[in-house]
């Protein structure tokens, strides 16, 4: 969604004005509130939050499925090595310093 200069607001007019604003993001809008003239909070559709959460929380997921698929590819491919094995010869080159 773009984001227009309109839908900038200083915290002190989102102050005096938050009723109007919450009816503004109601109805489609979202607001970015400046404080000392930089941006600072944002006021946004709680089910539209709610969605941006369903979408990061699904982002997750797909992300953690990649994990496991290239794990399970290493897996298949032999590229492995035994956690226990791999901290043994870490420790064995930190020591060998």
């Amino acid at each position: 969604m773009a984001i227009f200069a309109s839908d900038v607001v200083s915290l002190s007019r989102a102050r005096a004005n938050l009723s109007e604003l919450a009816d503004e993001v109601k109805a489609g809008a979202e607001k970015i509130i400046t404080k000392n003239g930089e941006s600072y909070v944002a006021i946004i559709d709680a089910d539209r939050l709610e969605h941006y959460h369903r979408l990061e929380r699904e982002r997750i997921h797909l992300l953690l499925i990649d994990d496991a698929r290239r794990g399970l590819a290493d897996v298949a491919s032999g590229k492995l090595r035994d956690a226990g094995r791999a901290l043994a010869a870490i420790k064995r080159r930190r020591a060998g310093r």
